[in-house]
């Protein structure tokens, strides 16, 4: 059993329903005289590490990890944790947000340490959870050395990692892979404003093709030997990048809706892409990740799953397609089998060099505005069934695309940091649209509000919020929130609860066609 929130499953969709509205509202703005793009630097880590359980088998964990570089040599980011192939662990999950410090000691080798905190929760049963979980919160700290070989580094840490009040509690080797990568950002204050013709080539020269992914998905399940015999629906969220003209790496996130709430998983892997026509394409890819729920409600053991998978794509525009799919996920160290039907939608995001599905010409590129909010939240007269359940602490992360300078989508994931009727993992998924004051010129205040809607631990929820952020530079700034949440579990019990959170915000804009 795991909480239900994916931080960057969160930026994926945010991305991509903001992206698809802003294919309709291309500005005519002129393009500015001075250059506006910012080169931007940041890490993609992989880490492995297996920990000791007090009591019980040993349970390894595989991190991914998206780091922006700050300041010189620290790095600031959010990152998740998922088992692989030991213990009976599938569908344990883990996400935090830390930072980490780097300092080269040679022209090659680093020092290197981080602190991190976060929530998450798992087990073989809702009552081991308890035990190997705790209240869900935990944090890590590590140090170590690093050897940078070019393209990549790779590293081995010394790390602390403990769940409080749990049986993981230990220090343990931690090795790491960690890819450098530039990314170009222009000002946020640049929403709907056309790139200049420097800044456009810069952008064609310097980048490769994207795609930003929504799936639902279907899971028939084959022989099931868990608990849970029926079927389940997924909603999928991918982000690929070509490294070839057709061919590309991905990472997927995907979280149960219906039939299982609560069932997620992490996958990665290679593409293939092959056009059958101006219109059509067809892609292969294989995923290799980790997932489930209990392995007693569904049976994939340790966690790991492979997933190869066939899509159809039909383009609707230049850049945006609907697709169908098929797939087959298999948990090889457990019982769990699935074929999975899927109906999908993709934004493609080009450089200007890029071949499109249609004749359409492609047009220059414009900016289009982003915020990324990391915040603490906490609930309050929380009632369940008509009884107080007492108050909860949650982390997470929102962002935002800009619609136009009123309107904006915002899509919301967090995750417990303390238990949920006595046990942990409680999460929110939650997307929406939201209204704001304009906030041009020199006026640092502005006021907010936001109607949200998607899963929690007992279903389908609504939230409301209003709050103000302060503008502290042209690219950060705090908020403050306070909302109302309801939600009806499957049998129609109701859940409710007052919210208040404080965070950060980092402001930017992305060059789009």
């Amino acid at each position: 059993m795991a909480a239900s929130v994916k931080f960057s499953a969160g930026m994926l969709l945010a991305g991509l329903l903001a992206n698809t509205g802003a294919v309709a509202q291309k500005s005519d703005a002129p393009a500015p005289e001075a250059p506006g793009l910012r080169l931007n630097e940041a890490l993609v880590v992989l880490d492995y590490q297996v920990l000791r359980v007090a009591g019980d088998a040993p349970i390894d964990l595989m991190g991914f990890h998206v780091l922006n570089r700050i300041a010189d040599g620290l790095y600031l980011g959010a990152g998740l944790y998922a088992p692989l192939v030991k213990g009976v662990y599938g569908g344990f999950t883990a996400y935090d947000i830390g930072a980490n410090l780097q300092r080269r000691l040679t022209p090659q080798l680093f020092a290197t340490a981080g602190l991190s905190f976060g929530g998450g929760a798992g087990g073989r049963s809702t009552e081991n959870a308890k035990s190997l979980s705790g209240s869900g919160s935990f944090y890590k700290a590590s140090v170590g050395l690093g050897y940078d070989l070019g393209n990549y580094s790779i590293g081995l840490n010394v790390a602390k990692m403990k769940f409080m009040r749990s049986a993981i509690d230990g220090t343990q080797a931690n090795v790491f892979l960690q890819v450098p990568f530039n990314y170009l950002t222009g000002p946020f204050g640049s929403d709907g404003q056309r790139l200049s013709p420097a800044d456009a080539s810069q952008v064609a020269a310097s980048s490769s093709e994207r795609m930003l992914t929504v799936v639902l998905d279907n899971f028939k399940q084959l022989s099931p030997e868990g608990t849970f015999k029926g079927s389940f629906n997924v909603a999928d969220l991918q982000f690929a990048q070509f490294f070839a003209r057709d061919t590309y790496w991905y990472a997927g996130l995907g979280v149960g809706y219906r039939g299982m709430p609560l069932y997620n998983h992490v996958l990665g892997g290679l593409g293939q892409r092959v056009q059958l026509s101006p219109r059509f394409t067809l892609y292969g890819q294989l995923g290799i990740g980790s997932g489930g729920y209990a392995p007693d409600k569904i049976n994939t053991d340790a966690g790991l799953l492979v997933y190869p998978r066939v899509v159809g794509e039909y383009a609707l525009t230049k850049d945006l397609g609907l697709s169908l799919s098929a797939g087959y996920l298999i948990a090889p160290k457990g019982s769990s089998k699935n074929l999975s039907v899927g109906l999908g939608l993709t934004r493609h995001l080009r450089t200007g060099d890029q071949p499109s599905a249609t004749s359409d010409s492609a047009g220059s590129p414009s900016y289009q505005g982003f915020r990324v909010s990391l915040f603490q939240q906490s609930e309050s007269s929380l009632r369940f069934i008509g009884v107080d359940r007492g108050s909860l602490r949650l982390i997470g992360i929102q962002a935002e695309g800009i619609i136009n300078e009123r309107w904006y989508v915002p899509l919301q994931a967090s995750v417990a940091y303390s238990t949920y009727l006595g046990y942990p993992g409680y999460g929110e998924l939650l997307g929406g649209i939201g209204v704001q004051s304009l906030g041009g010129g020199r006026e640092r205040l502005q006021a907010f509000g936001e109607l949200m809607a998607g899963p929690n631990i007992h279903g389908l929820a609504l939230k409301a919020g209003a709050g103000l952020r302060y503008g502290l530079t042209d690219r950060a700034a705090l908020r403050t929130t306070v909302g109302h949440i309801e939600a009806r579990s499957k049998a129609g019990n109701r859940f409710s609860a007052n919210s208040l959170s404080l965070g950060f915000d980092y402001l930017f804009s992305l060059p789009t066609w």
